[in-house]
């Protein structure tokens, strides 16, 4: 290969390589600040995980998973101290529903907005959107709702609700979570891993999968099989 071949193939390398934005790096630990449990984030793997390093090795976190549990506590929490908070939406949203669901919203309204939902019916098959919860914001509010009516005709009536809270508020939870592909900065990724370490069972997610791994220098090493 000539001289020009390799220069020329070296200067694609590095336009395909250099990054669209400055370079945001792991903050360095200083001598009297210990380094967090799940570490500080170096990158995001594919739009789905978080790519950590920590004193033993490497983290790596499923972040919807981790977001999901994250919300779901944070929720629970809120139920269970001064009540959801709910926001009213700019211009209520007006939904199709069968006349189940539109009963079901009419008949458990009061139980809707404890859990931060307030819904009009507007006829028979139609109900209105008028606040969510404030940590739900961003969610697809609809979809949301549908969800929840789902979830409040399985379990029948309001005593049955309430013993299945938890599932309710988990259905929600999934709604307010970072979906995949979602491209998340470096402070925001530092920031999950942070509420991460303050939240109980953050190691599971609601359905029970992990939400995190940690994989150890000397597991590294083995696969590259250093030292042998």
């Amino acid at each position: 290969m000539s001289r020009h071949q390799v220069e020329s193939q070296l200067s694609t390398f590095r336009d395909f390589a250099a990054p669209s934005a400055p370079r945001q790096l792991m903050p360095a630990a200083t001598d009297d600040e210990e380094i967090p449990p799940l570490g500080f984030a170096i990158a995001q793997l594919h739009g789905i995980y978080i790519l950590a390093q920590n004193e033993h090795g490497l983290v790596l976190v499923d972040m919807h998973a981790a977001h999901e549990r994250i919300t779901y506590e944070h929720m629970k929490t809120a139920m269970s101290d001064e009540g959801i908070r709910s926001q009213p939406l700019l211009v209520p949203v007006s939904v199709a529903v069968s006349e189940n669901e539109a009963d079901c919203a009419e008949e458990n309204r009061e139980a809707l907005e404890q859990l931060g939902l307030t819904l009009g019916r507007q006829g028979p098959e139609t109900i209105s959107i008028r606040q969510v919860p404030v940590i739900l914001k961003s969610a697809d509010v609809e979809q949301l709702v549908r969800d929840v009516l789902s979830d409040f005709l399985e379990h029948g009536a309001s005593d049955r609700i309430e013993a299945h809270r938890d599932e309710i508020l988990s259905t929600m939870a999934c709604h307010g979570s970072v979906r995949a592909n979602r491209q998340l900065t470096i402070p925001e990724m530092n920031a999950l891993l942070r509420d991460m370490e303050r939240t109980e069972r953050s190691g599971q997610c609601n359905h029970g999968r992990p939400t995190w791994v940690q994989m150890s220098l000397n597991e590294l090493d083995k696969l590259f099989m250093r030292g042998q």
